[in-house]
């Protein structure tokens, strides 16, 4: 899935409330830490991984884990 489109379905997700968190997965992508995952996520598998996500601040060890959960080949 390209990053735009994956990007516009995780906007959904996150809450305007959470600008930093959307805003931080927005620069892990365009810096390459984060990546599309390599086959189709459901919705519902999207939105565990967001939510997971939302749970604590956004930082490196969170960007980390849900680099795992969209690509379980990532190396962060």
């Amino acid at each position: 899935m390209p990053i735009p489109a994956l990007l516009a379905r995780i906007r959904r997700l996150v809450p305007k409330s959470n600008e930093r968190h959307y805003d931080e997965i927005v620069r892990n992508f365009s810096v390459g830490a984060l990546r599309p995952p390599p086959s189709p996520m459901s919705d519902g598998e999207l939105a565990c991984a967001i939510a997971d996500f939302l749970k604590q601040a956004p930082s490196s060890e969170t960007v980390a884990a849900l680099g795992r959960r969209l690509d379980p080949s990532s190396p962060l």
